[in-house]
């Protein structure tokens, strides 16, 4: 039987549940634990990533710049952090879409999937965890990004076979 030229991806929703094998979902939601500080001014969503740069990196703090993509989509590449996490907040409030594989020595087509990130919503990748890089829609958009600065090779990335297409669901 032959392979076809590309595998459809469905969008789901970003939730907690749906992306616990690849990480965290970074919101002011109910699964963060709650405090009230500053004389109960203010209510902190506590400790919300698992973050990881490594036994010999550190943490560092940059904002990406990413140009809109248009749907329908080809899914062609992967990327890996393999030393670190890597955490995406979106500073514009547009959403965003979230590709993902698991962390294994080379993605599987099959195993990807597409989330569709509300502008509120941020993601912390583990460390390994297969990625396509930054996905904005409906305009050119900001993230603060937070990852690994260190010595060693902290970047794979792959050319998938058969690509994927993500469709526009609107």
């Amino acid at each position: 039987m032959p392979v076809p030229s590309f595998l459809s991806l469905k969008i789901e929703p970003l939730t907690y549940e749906a992306f616990a094998p690849f990480g965290e979902v970074i919101e002011a939601g109910d699964h963060a634990e709650r405090l009230l500080i500053n004389g109960g001014n203010t209510e902190r969503y506590h400790d919300l990533a698992d973050l990881d740069a490594g036994s010999d990196g550190r943490i560092i703090v940059s904002i990406f710049r990413g140009q809109p993509r248009t749907l329908p989509f080809e899914v062609r590449m992967l990327e890996r952090h393999p030393l670190g996490s890597q955490a995406f907040i979106p500073m514009s409030g547009r959403p965003y879409l979230v590709v993902v594989a698991p962390a294994a020595s080379s993605p599987a087509v099959t195993e990807l999937r597409a989330f569709l990130a509300r502008g509120s919503q941020g993601v912390n990748y583990r460390a390994g965890v297969w990625h396509h890089p930054l996905l904005a829609l409906d305009g050119v958009s900001d993230f603060l990004v937070i990852d690994r600065k260190g010595p060693g090779q902290n970047c794979d990335e792959v050319t998938l076979q058969p690509i994927a297409r993500i469709a526009d669901p609107r």
